[in-house]
């Protein structure tokens, strides 16, 4: 998820790596900071492979900083990563949120409404915090009140990111549609 966010937030604008990191951390969030360990190391390894491109420019304090840039091969790796998310991209909540903060950037809907439809049909798989074997138990299943309080909150949350999903993908089916029928004569 490092590499997506590096490469998503350097296909917005070229940055330097200590704006590139704040932007990061508050995508993440300032629970899971990042690093100077964990980012460069990134950012060697994805220019290394020429998907980022590392220019010096001089510092206000006289040291050179490196502003970063994206290469066409690195947004094409970003575009594929984004039209490929799945597994525990797509049923990682925090990973997720990775994928959907650049989902935008995929030129072509079908492939935006394939990501959303595959989060969808994980978000509509029954699935617990807690189980009895294999089966998934419901808040009404629970007595422990902070337990229980898990699940209805993720419920609530399950809830509305579904809502929010099929609203999308219905207003882009209309608007679809509509285009469809001013093409036709």
């Amino acid at each position: 998820m490092i590499e997506l966010m590096i490469l998503g937030f350097l296909a917005e604008r070229p940055q330097h790596g200590y704006e590139l990191r704040r932007r990061m951390e508050q995508l993440h969030g300032y629970a899971r900071t990042i690093s100077d360990g964990t980012l460069y190391p990134a950012i060697a390894r994805l220019a290394k492979a020429g998907l980022v491109r590392r220019a010096a420019e001089p510092g206000s304090a006289g040291a050179p900083r490196q502003t970063l840039t994206i290469t066409d091969a690195g947004r094409t790796h970003l575009l594929e990563r984004l039209r490929q998310a799945d597994g525990h991209d797509i049923t990682d909540g925090s990973r997720f949120f990775v994928v959907l903060s650049f989902l935008s950037l995929l030129p072509d809907r079908a492939e935006r409404d394939a990501v959303l439809r595959r989060r969808l049909d994980y978000l509509e798989q029954p699935a617990s915090f807690f189980y009895d074997g294999d089966r998934p138990l419901r808040a009404a299943d629970i007595a422990d009140p902070y337990r229980r309080g898990i699940l209805l909150s993720a419920r609530a949350t399950s809830r509305a990111e579904r809502a929010w999903i099929r609203e999308l993908l219905d207003a882009d089916t209309t608007t679809q549609d509509v285009t469809t029928q001013e093409a036709t004569p």
